[in-house]
């Protein structure tokens, strides 16, 4: 009986072992080596952000499972970033103003980018997004970055509902 209560809503261990799949995804090398991408906190903080956006790009729009999963993955990145600034030793104080800059900065990616998948097939916007955020400013492989993206964002589209409510996903490979 007490199992029951305390075990955890399926939903949050869907969301924990999603967003432990897009950290490790976001710390592949290819992306800093062949991509270009900043090797720094903020480079690594577009990197994840960027493997959320497109979690929760699928689970969108598929009823009260869906919307739970993308909820407890939400929850799970947020303390992610609220984890991190305490690592690096931020007072309380300072995590929560820290950690709302960064979830509003992350609101604006996820806008930037679910417009410039609704202009898909045309490539140039989330050209534009990739090359102004994740390459900081352009300074990168902007073409194979954005390859990489749709490549995923296809990828994630072919994987089944059930496995993604499990927690189970699997991420293009990035050498």
């Amino acid at each position: 009986m007490l199992n029951r209560l305390f075990k955890p809503r399926p939903a949050k261990v869907a969301g924990e072992a999603l967003y432990s799949a897009a950290a490790a995804q976001a710390r592949s090398p290819g992306f800093y080596r062949a991509d270009g991408v900043a090797d720094t906190r903020e480079g690594r903080f577009e990197l994840y952000s960027l493997h959320v956006i497109l979690l929760l790009e699928r689970l969108k729009g598929h009823g009260e499972q869906g919307d739970e999963t993308a909820q407890a993955l939400m929850e799970r990145y947020i303390r992610g970033l609220d984890d991190a600034f305490r690592d690096l030793g931020v007072g309380d104080v300072g995590v929560a103003k820290k950690v709302k800059k960064l979830a509003e900065a992350f609101y604006g990616r996820a806008k930037a980018f679910q417009e410039a998948f609704a202009a898909l097939p045309e490539r140039t916007a989330l050209e534009d997004v990739i090359a102004r955020t994740t390459l900081e400013g352009g300074e990168g492989n902007v073409a194979g970055l954005t390859d990489y993206v749709l490549a995923t964002r296809d990828s994630l589209s072919q994987q089944t509902l059930d496995a993604l409510y499990a927690g189970e996903v699997t991420f293009e490979a990035r050498p």
